[in-house]
């Protein structure tokens, strides 16, 4: 029986790609779906895509993926960069019934290994070629070349008749492991997400979404793509110039340029823009609010954004397991101190930190749950039912964060219940770095954790303690990192101390780890 109140379930056979392409394909073929531009000067994009184009591309990429003999359920990986390859084969997998799994370009070659390996891919689509060592054995590689040549595939694919609980993606989070784990979604995700499109988004199919993301991360394939298709909008992504810059001062250019109605960003673009780009009110065209999630964003952003643009900024919390599920929006106004309220239909409580199932009173500190039956909740871990358990609390999902609801349902967030780093908009688990840089020549004992370089900009600094006479150096440490950890996971910061500061009985007090040590460098 479903809970009061809670969001009603897709039907039964459901197939996450036909719910964001078919209707509009049917209803408006001829709408544009994607604008792809590479130059913000530019009066035109570099691709344009309508609804019945990308329909098309989609269902030829399918045909193609089952000309190789794949079966149901095996993992496509893709790898194809900053290109709107990443976008079509992402929801080609879907569409196939297969389990498409993005992977980021800056993963270094052990990391890209050892999640081929974990996912046990199939396949993987990538635009640079690979080293052998890299690809385990029965991996097939697809080339950009190939991709190219799927698209003109004579054939198109139905949509594969796949039920809303069929696994549809696996996105990899670090989580609480040193090792990333697989956060494994079904076709009901997509369904899941709308409660977003007017608790957070407030977005209709005349909108125009522009993604400062690229199109090979989560936040972009969800917020900047499956959300907007779904409305029937047109989706707009910039893939910045032949490097991939994307430098602050071209995004009022870009949005007022492209007409885009909604714009969303993680925190640290909008504060670059407010920064480097000295924007106005009439800067920015048609655009009517910003959107942003990702990380915590710095206590003043949202007034200095909304007095600099005359524009408001919404902002949302969410998570690799259920995406966005509290927000305010343009029916949810802000509330200094809180995050905003859970979206229409979410089930959200506040449970006791250590341990039961009944919510705590309003007001009262406790960790943020979200009911099971939340279709926009993953199936599960990876190949971790173990994990799983660990963040199941009888009928609610517990994700780590620690808050407080008030008595009009506004949600503080009061940060996380283990230690999590955010670098950029990803989450990323200090265990995990300081597993890697504790291979690095010379080193000892290494922990890490964030710290404030300016007000409101935080970053990930590491904590070494060498080797008697190792002669370390910062520049040493950080090559090691580069060479072995994606840059967005590097540490900005190396310190050098002579001793991790520790609990009595030996833990490590990350917490402590900010006043400790010798200088930065």
């Amino acid at each position: 029986m479903t809970p009061p109140h809670a969001l009603q379930p897709c039907a039964p056979n459901f197939n996450m790609a036909r719910y964001c392409l078919a209707r509009a394909a049917t209803a408006t073929p001829s709408k544009t779906a994607l604008l792809v531009y590479s130059d913000p000067g530019a009066s035109q994009a570099v691709e344009t895509w309508t609804f019945a184009d990308l329909e098309r591309a989609v269902l030829q990429l399918a045909a193609g993926l089952e000309a190789l003999g794949l079966k149901r359920g095996d993992r496509i990986a893709i790898r194809l960069g900053n290109s709107s390859r990443s976008g079509l084969m992402f929801f080609a997998a879907i569409a196939g019934g297969y389990i498409a799994l993005p992977l980021s370009d800056q993963l270094t070659a052990p990391e890209l290994r050892s999640l081929l390996e974990d996912s046990g891919a199939a396949v993987i689509a990538t635009a640079e070629p690979l080293a052998d060592d890299t690809v385990p054995s029965g991996v097939r590689v697809l080339t950009r070349a190939d991709v190219e040549a799927m698209l003109r595939h004579p054939a198109q694919n139905s949509y594969a008749a796949t039920n809303a609980d069929d696994p549809a993606f696996l996105i990899y989070t670090s989580g609480t492991t040193a090792k990333p784990k697989g956060v494994l979604h079904a076709h009901r995700s997509a369904w899941g997400r709308r409660p977003m499109y007017q608790g957070w988004y407030g977005i209709g199919s005349e909108d125009r979404m522009l993604h400062a993301g690229a199109f090979n991360w989560t936040f972009t394939l969800g917020v900047g793509l499956t959300d907007p298709w779904a409305v029937g909008a047109t989706a707009i992504v910039y893939t910045g110039d032949k490097t991939g810059d994307k430098k602050p001062e071209l995004w009022p250019r870009l949005i007022k340029a492209t007409g885009a109605t909604l714009f969303a960003a993680v925190p640290g673009v909008y504060r670059q823009i407010l920064k480097y780009a000295a924007p106005r009110p009439d800067d920015f065209g048609a655009l009517r609010h910003g959107l942003m999630a990702g990380e915590t964003p710095p206590p003043d952003l949202i007034g200095a954004w909304t007095l600099a643009t005359g524009r408001p900024l919404y902002e949302a919390l969410g998570m690799s397991e259920i995406s966005t599920y509290i927000s305010t929006g343009p029916g949810v106004p802000r509330r200094p101190g809180a995050i905003g309220r859970a979206q229409p239909g979410r089930r959200v409580v506040i449970l006791p930190v250590d341990g039961g199932t009944v919510p705590v009173p309003p007001g009262s500190e406790g960790l943020i749950a979200v009911h099971r039956s939340d279709p926009g909740l993953m199936l599960g871990y990876w190949n971790r039912a173990g994990e799983d358990a660990e963040v199941m609390r009888g009928d609610w999902f517990i994700g780590g964060d620690l808050g407080a609801i008030d008595a009009d349902g506004y949600v503080s967030h009061l940060g996380r219940a283990n230690e999590l780093l955010n670098a950029g908009g990803y989450r990323v688990s200090p265990l995990e770095i300081e597993a890697v840089l504790a291979g690095a020549p010379g080193v000892s004992e290494v922990a890490c954790a964030e710290i404030e370089v300016r007000a409101g900009v935080r970053v990930i600094a590491a904590y070494i303690v060498g080797q008697p006479h190792a002669g370390l150096t910062g520049d040493a440490i950080t090559s090691f990192a580069a060479a072995n950890l994606a840059a967005y996971k590097c540490p900005k910061h190396i310190v050098f101390v002579d001793a991790l500061p520790r609990t009595a009985n030996g833990k490590l007090k990350r917490s402590a780890l900010g006043a400790s040590g010798s200088a930065v460098r």
